[in-house]
């Protein structure tokens, strides 16, 4: 049996080209992009942040301008300090709301940012003192039983 160094040739770039397939459809599905630092770092601080992960998406009006770049506490340690990577050819107004959204069915997070109404501009590095927390559906559930006993209490 001999075997032909074309045939192998072939199976390798074969291989290759199925594990280069599996990669990116991996990438795909587990939604991790790499574009660069996109330039322009926002700062917003969260009583709740719910499972907003690094790389999370940055979003205006549903399109995508940006990434969570780094999550931390902040000085006191008491708030959720979230560093954003933004587009550096947004005009974002100071008056920006920043708020945890959850997108699909297996509930992403996502910021979203709402742009305001005022003529100055945000500069990187700057923070956005308009934020709206995750809605932590454990806290609605826990209210609503301790709103439910304290009825039963009553009557």
């Amino acid at each position: 049996m001999s075997q032909s160094p074309t045939r192998d040739f072939v199976v390798g770039l074969f291989v290759l080209a199925g594990l280069a397939a599996i990669a990116w459809l991996s990438f795909q599905v587990g939604g991790m992009s790499y574009r660069g630092p996109l330039g322009m770092e926002l700062i917003a601080t969260f009583d709740e942040i719910g499972g907003l992960r690094d790389r999370a998406p940055v979003m205006i009006a549903g399109v995508k301008v940006g990434q969570v770049k780094e999550i931390g506490l902040d000085a006191d340690g008491t708030r959720a300090r979230v560093v954003l990577d933004v587009d550096p050819g947004l005009k974002l107004p100071i008056d920006t709301a920043a708020a945890i959204r959850t997108s699909g069915v297996l509930g992403d997070k996502f910021l979203a940012l709402e742009p305001g109404a005022e003529e100055e501009i945000l500069k990187p590095g700057e923070e956005i003192d308009r934020t709206e927390s995750a809605l932590s559906l454990e806290s609605l559930i826990g209210k609503f039983v301790v709103n439910s006993d304290e009825e039963k209490k009553t009557k």
